[in-house]
């Protein structure tokens, strides 16, 4: 019975997630450069997990982007472009659709950061991705530049507590000891 109703929630979140803004949202307020971080979910892909024979490196075990993803993953690239992000430090998760997201976003170099692999199938690795990722923001440079996180749905959800729909992030403020504090949604126009 939790089965289903965890399911029942996690289907009716993208719907309800369209229309949340965080409150104090000012969605015409110019993106800071400095400081602050993107979370982005990666772009449409058809379906929910991944396969049983999922392998990181092999996109053809993976759920990967469709030409709907794909040209999401373009239009959020040209939103941040038109938000004056013309390039950024970008981060993905290993897995084949974040990767592709990050890259077609086309903000610069896409380093791979496996702090910010799912743990959708992997409860157990929750706590240690986070920590991890709590730790690489913690050491970035106060003043760093932009930082685009391209990640999954239950990356945001364990660090900013946001629920978002695949292409939507959300705008943090990096804290000293790696912890963030949501300045608001991004919806990207899309």
């Amino acid at each position: 019975m939790r089965i289903f109703k965890l399911l029942f929630i996690l289907a009716g979140l993208p719907l309800i997630a369209v229309g949340l803004v965080t409150a104090g949202d000012d969605s015409n307020a110019p993106i800071p450069s400095r400081g602050h971080v993107i979370m982005i979910r990666h772009a449409l892909a058809p379906g929910s997990g991944d396969p049983q024979n999922f392998r990181i490196g092999d996109c053809s075990t993976q759920r990967n982007l469709d030409g709907r993803g794909r040209e999401q993953a373009g239009a959020i690239g040209r939103w941040l472009q038109a938000n004056g992000i013309s390039s950024a430090r970008v981060y993905s998760s290993q897995w084949c659709r974040c990767l592709e997201t990050a890259r077609l976003m086309n903000l610069g170099p896409v380093e791979e950061l496996a702090a910010l692999n799912s743990f959708y199938e992997r409860p157990q690795d929750r706590e240690p991705n986070l920590s991890a990722l709590r730790t690489f923001l913690a050491n970035q440079p106060k003043n760093s530049r932009l930082i685009v996180l391209v990640t999954h749905y239950v990356t945001i959800a364990g660090l900013a507590g946001e629920f978002v729909s695949s292409g939507e992030g959300v705008l943090l403020k990096i804290a000293g000891d790696g912890g963030v504090t949501v300045v608001r949604r991004l919806e990207f126009g899309l």
